[in-house]
């Protein structure tokens, strides 16, 4: 019932002040050079929001240059044929901007957030990130440095070491089965002529989606685009990405370290976006795991048994594939009945017919905290370039209400024995062994 309430009440809050679809004003142009634009326009406030989503991610690198396209992404602002780092570092603090860049397996992005009046100059400066990034020697040392001490940090945290375990048996020999920092070793062998490759090879205008909402027609930046990626020229066309070869074998794989809570990952692999079951799975997953303290995962294994201070499952869907997980932290001691429980989950929801009031609710929140993702003008940059990259159409939040009211019970116990199977988990045990009594 608290859920139900909270979704109400986001919607009918955010949805007042949420532009429609047509108050959006969504336009979708493809430049000279290859760049698709969407543009929202947004005169609220004097600002502007810039997200750009470029092909440029970790699938396209081998596995002995583990972490050339995240080392490439961290570089992007430290150096240009015009300025040092510090200079672009100057440059944005005088105009107030905030500039980030990341990248993960399947794409590179950029974003930045800037005064209407500071446009030209944030333009300017993107330009020539994206046209001639320098990369100097003594960055890209600082940078590779900083990495490895992640890399390492990342070693002692146990959900990490689980989800990376995981990730690597589920999808062997596969970019989307390594962390995308790349390993000590990898990082150290990468030097300044592969990432320049990396770089003059992937990071091109029509490899790119840039969404641009705020205080800016359409117009305004088609011209201002135009004028300063003079020198942003067309290379490689993008491909879509392969989905990977997938390990459905039922596994257990255990990491021993000396913890009081076993970190557990049961999954396998789940469905792409672009999949017709994607908005069933939703609402089937709410009710599994994914809806906090209202799902049967969070009643089952801590409220009434009080195993898990943490316990959620997700079904993650990306452009080629997706996957399963249900995740939890409990004593290790109590390792195998937690699991025999999230196994006895999946097969009831598999089993049975969920409840009117389970489906309900599950619906009521996830429209009513769709409006969540409109807040501000950076979600909706961010937003509108998700809407691209899956080809989900830009009337897709009028459509979005409709897709998740359509599923029924029948609907959610179906995609549960299509989508879910105990059977196949791989389970990912990292924890004090000696105290576990996990088959």
């Amino acid at each position: 019932m608290t859920r139900k309430l909270i979704g109400f009440f986001l919607f009918a809050v955010l949805a007042h002040g949420l532009p429609a679809h047509g108050a959006m004003a969504v336009k979708r142009t493809v430049l000279s050079n290859g760049l698709v634009l969407l543009t929202s326009e947004q005169r609220a406030l004097p600002m502007v929001s810039i997200e750009m989503l470029i092909d440029a991610g970790a699938r396209h690198e081998s596995a002995e240059q583990a972490g050339l396209a995240h080392l490439t992404s961290k570089l992007l602002t430290e150096g240009t044929a015009k300025r040092n780092a510090q200079q672009i570092s100057e440059t944005l603090d005088f105009i107030g901007a905030g500039l980030d860049t990341g990248c993960g397996t399947d794409l590179a992005t950029i974003s930045i957030t800037i005064l209407k009046k500071d446009l030209p100059v944030g333009l300017q400066l993107l330009a020539e990130i994206l046209a001639s990034t320098s990369f100097p020697l003594v960055e890209m040392d600082r940078q590779k440095q900083a990495i490895i001490a992640s890399i390492k940090a990342k070693e002692e945290d146990p959900g990490t070491l689980a989800g990376e375990a995981f990730a690597a048996a589920l999808f062997p020999g596969s970019p989307y089965g390594r962390p995308v920092e790349g390993t000590e070793a990898s990082v150290k062998r990468l030097d300044r002529a592969r990432v320049q490759e990396f770089f003059r090879r992937y990071y091109r205008p029509n490899r790119t989606i840039m969404s641009v909402v705020g205080d800016v027609s359409e117009q305004e930046i088609s011209v201002a685009l135009n004028q300063v990626f003079t020198t942003w020229t067309k290379g490689e066309a993008s491909k879509p990405p392969v989905a990977p070869a997938l390990n459905d074998k039922a596994q257990v794989l255990r990491v021993n370290k000396d913890l009081t809570q076993a970190n557990i990952i049961l999954g396998h692999g789940g469905v792409p976006r672009s999949h017709p079951d994607y908005y069933g799975i939703q609402v089937m997953n709410y009710i599994l795991g994914g809806g906090g303290f209202s799902s049967r995962a969070m009643e089952s294994i801590r409220n009434e048994r009080g195993l898990a201070y943490s316990v959620y499952s997700y079904f993650g869907a990306e452009k080629s594939y997706g996957i399963f997980q249900f995740v939890m932290q409990t004593k290790n001691e109590t390792a195998a009945q937690a699991i025999g429980l999230a196994q006895d989950e999946i097969r009831r929801m598999r089993d049975e017919l969920v409840s009117e009031v389970e489906l309900n609710d599950a619906k009521d929140y996830l429209v009513g905290s769709f409006p969540l993702r409109f807040d501000t003008n950076r979600k909706v940059a961010a937003f509108l370039g998700q809407v691209e990259y899956y080809a989900l159409g830009l009337d897709y939040p009028e459509r979005y209400g409709d897709l998740i009211r359509k599923v029924s019970r029948a609907d959610v116990q179906r995609v549960a024995r299509e989508h879910l199977f105990r059977e196949k988990l791989l389970t990912v045990i990292v924890g004090n062994l000696d105290k576990m009594k996990v088959q």
